[in-house]
């Protein structure tokens, strides 16, 4: 019986979708928890690049009422999302490889 590759799910972004297609792939992820941490790592994924847009479109801080400066509540926002997604990535238990075979510093030239 062939495997069938989930979905992407409804709302991501390009570069989303193209993460969920290769982390499924790369990570074999076809369990309902994990595809559910997933497409919830990649949903703030999204939400971050979305405040950040913002933050460059206005700035990191803007002026209020009153005159005075304030952090854009962008920032907020993509730092929160930021959490988020690297919070569902960590919840999905990834076996990451390491770069080298050795342990510590590659030698110099």
């Amino acid at each position: 019986m062939k495997k069938t590759t989930p979905k992407v799910p409804p709302g991501l972004s390009a570069a989303a979708a193209a993460w969920w297609r290769k982390l499924l792939i790369e990570y074999e992820i076809a369990d309902a928890a994990g595809l559910l941490l997933l497409e919830t790592a990649l949903q703030a994924f999204d939400r971050m690049h979305e405040a950040r847009a913002l933050i460059v479109k206005h700035g990191s801080v803007t002026i209020d009422r009153f005159g005075q400066l304030r952090a854009n509540p962008a920032s907020t926002v993509e730092r929160d999302s930021r959490s988020a997604m690297l919070s569902a990535l960590k919840a999905l238990n990834l076996d990451l490889e390491p770069l080298r075979d050795a342990a510590g510093r590659p030698p110099g030239r």
